[in-house]
């Protein structure tokens, strides 16, 4: 299985304009700049496309490891924080912060240890070669 998404630019770095587009067109000519990017304003980065993705991926990961260990999951939501090293230019890492509503017969230890398992193991955060850290909220 493939997944394509297309990017556009034009202009200097600065004062230049791109677009994304994804394969589904969820994304389709979305705007971004050095401003979306770098600083405040309209459109989208490449950086919050990363934390987007590694969100989705953990957060269906984790209902996906539950789901396996005989639980049904019931609401969890994730927070990706990427924290961008604007000196070196580079993606220092990245915190994943789950919320999950209480699942009967999990206790707060094996939720852990199973969020543990989807961080290391979803696909996201396989393909990234940085830090990445989790807190989980179980209540």
């Amino acid at each position: 299985m493939k997944r394509t998404a297309n990017a556009h630019w034009n202009g200097t770095l600065k004062d230049g304009k791109g677009e994304i587009t994804t394969q589904s067109t969820t994304l389709n000519k979305t705007q971004y700049s050095f401003k979306t990017r770098f600083e405040e304003g309209v459109g989208t980065n490449p950086e919050e496309l990363i934390a987007a993705a590694h969100a989705g991926c953990f957060t269906m990961a984790v209902g996906a490891a539950l789901t396996q260990a005989g639980f049904t999951p019931g609401d969890l939501t994730t927070d990706a924080i990427l924290d961008l090293d604007m000196a070196a230019l580079e993606i220092k890492g990245i915190h994943l912060d789950m919320k999950a509503s209480t699942i009967d017969g999990v206790d707060e230890a094996k939720f852990k240890e199973i969020a543990e398992g989807a961080k290391a193991n979803c696909i996201v955060s396989k393909a990234l070669s940085v830090p990445i850290t989790l807190n989980v909220q179980y209540a």
